[in-house]
């Protein structure tokens, strides 16, 4: 079994026109608190999970480095991903694997860090790092939509240190209770992460269902580059959870960062 800890990293704005797309605001609004300007706070609620063998970090978080060109997206409460590791009790150096949902830079700029010098470190030297291959292959050749959401200084020096580790196939498992899935609609090759601690199962969505809010099949937001994929997969993925009750994980719902689902 797992154990795991949530670790917040940060707050951020975004359109609410953006996040829920067709949903007209009259309704989402009641769902999800929206601020002056139509903005609504976002979280970046990484996770922590381990066990005997393996420690392993779902997302970093924005990191705190080269922020001076997403001043529009007025983040605050920045945290340091390795901070929040070792304020739960291991050292960056003891992380096995980290779990990349996506290369968006909000999802990954922990990823690195700049020292005094400038020069780029990697936040977690020992771990592989996993991303759905598709992703990966988006992340080198972009298309128009995305380009402004990846950033090279984010993921290259992993792949140069030679920790990248691809997933080729729908699945690939960590252990017998931790496995990675493709969930391809937000952003293609997208990974969702299941694994099992003493609460039952969890599930860690990335940006297949970003907030509590987006539990609507058709409640897509219009960030989603292949809203049709993103419809198939989150009621894939919400079949798989309703057979059995599962923790559902939030990546970026400030107010609820967790569920019970399907809810009693």
């Amino acid at each position: 079994m797992w154990h795991y800890k949530i670790l917040k990293t940060g707050f951020f704005y975004a359109d609410g026109g953006a996040m829920f797309g067709a949903i007209p605001k009259q309704i989402w609004s009641r769902k999800y608190p929206v601020m002056e300007e139509n903005l609504c706070e976002l979280a970046m609620n990484c996770l922590l999970a381990w066990n005997d063998e393996r420690v392993v970090v779902l997302d970093t978080g924005l990191g705190t480095k080269d922020l001076d060109q997403l001043s529009y997206y007025r983040f605050h409460d920045l945290a340091d991903i390795a901070e929040r590791v070792r304020e739960a009790g291991f050292q960056p150096e003891q992380v096995t694997d980290v779990v990349l949902s996506h290369l968006h830079f909000d999802h990954c700029g922990g990823c690195t860090w700049r020292d005094a010098d400038g020069k780029l470190q990697l936040t977690f030297p020992k771990a592989l790092h996993w991303i759905g291959e598709r992703q990966w292959e988006n992340f080198l050749c972009p298309n128009d939509l995305e380009s402004a959401s990846f950033r090279p200084d984010d993921i290259l020096p992993i792949a140069d240190a030679g920790l990248l580790q691809l997933v080729e196939e729908n699945f690939v498992d960590l252990d017998d209770h931790f496995r990675l899935y493709i969930y391809k609609g937000h952003t293609m090759g997208q990974l969702v992460s299941f694994f099992k601690s003493k609460e039952g199962d969890c599930v860690f969505t990335g940006d297949v269902i970003p907030t509590r809010a987006h539990l609507p099949a058709d409640w897509i937001s219009a960030y989603d580059t292949h809203p049709l994929h993103s419809l198939a997969a989150k009621n894939r993925l919400k079949a798989k959870m309703e057979r059995r009750r599962s923790r559902l994980f939030f990546y970026h719902d400030a107010y609820q960062p967790f569920i019970q689902f399907p809810s009693r």
